[in-house]
């Protein structure tokens, strides 16, 4: 997929990660970001000509982390969350939420959307119009909180939410038909959900990724992001006029924790 000024390749890694490397032609300037294993990197690169030059990673999950020496070079720089810094293997240049970097002389933004893991952070481009949001969000879900508390993971996804609507958001794994599903059983009377989860199915079906998504229908659809605008959502999941937003969130996220569909 081609941005403004970036060309962005993504190809699968593992069993369900997506890889993605970005390339700005003019600087040939290329970032892995997160690196799941080294080879498929290695071999899309060679495929398309390209070299290396930066490494950005979300957090320090060894599915996000575990090419990051095999793939650090001369010159190559990685980039990763200051919180997590003594995770990231090679890290050189710690970056936290606010912060602003270059690449390819087009400006990035570091978002802090610690959750998933304490530290983690999302990297956004707004000229752009793209943000690689690691596991902090996914189409039509997001990550498992492992770390973090319900609280910080809420203002997270807020964050993400207030991004504009026609933001691509590339997240790093293939879940979106299971996670259809619960969104499904919390929330079916969401017509645009109905008609997204048919698009889901139909993509799937011949093997095409549902990746990236865009930030206007994460809003319509995905229920992480719709705890306090679904009253729908909030009756099946137990929600109380008692509880806070952080708390609607942590009970969605416990249904999906132990969702079966």
């Amino acid at each position: 997929m081609a941005s403004r000024s970036f060309t962005i390749a993504q190809f699968p890694c593992l069993n369900d990660n997506y890889g993605y490397l970005v390339h700005e032609e003019s600087t040939g300037d290329t970032a892995a970001v997160d690196v799941p294993c080294a080879r498929s990197y290695a071999s899309e690169l060679t495929k398309r000509g390209w070299n290396l030059s930066h490494i950005f990673n979300t957090h320090h999950h060894y599915d996000h982390t575990g090419g990051n020496m095999d793939l650090k070079k001369d010159g190559v720089k990685i980039y990763g969350p200051i919180n997590e810094k003594e995770k990231i293997p090679g890290i050189d240049v710690p970056v936290g939420g606010g912060d602003e970097f270059e690449f390819g002389g087009v400006k990035g933004k570091i978002m802090d959307v610690g959750g998933h893991t304490r530290g983690h952070i999302a990297y956004h481009f707004p000229d752009e119009s793209v943000v690689f949001v690691g596991d902090a969000l996914f189409a039509l879900g997001c990550g498992k909180m492992f770390e973090g508390t319900p609280t910080q993971f809420w203002t997270s996804l807020q964050g993400l939410r207030e991004l504009p609507e026609e933001t691509a958001v590339y997240c790093a794994h293939e879940y979106t038909a299971g996670n259809a599903k619960f969104a499904m059983s919390v929330e079916p009377g969401n017509e645009d959900l109905v008609k997204r989860v048919e698009e889901v199915k139909a993509r799937r079906a011949q093997g095409l990724p549902t990746v990236p998504s865009k930030m206007g229908e994460e809003k319509k659809t995905n229920p992480f992001l719709r705890v306090d605008v679904s009253d729908e959502i909030r009756r099946n999941v137990g929600v109380t006029a008692a509880d806070s937003p952080a708390e609607a969130f942590a009970k969605v996220r416990r249904a999906k924790d132990t969702f079966r569909g």
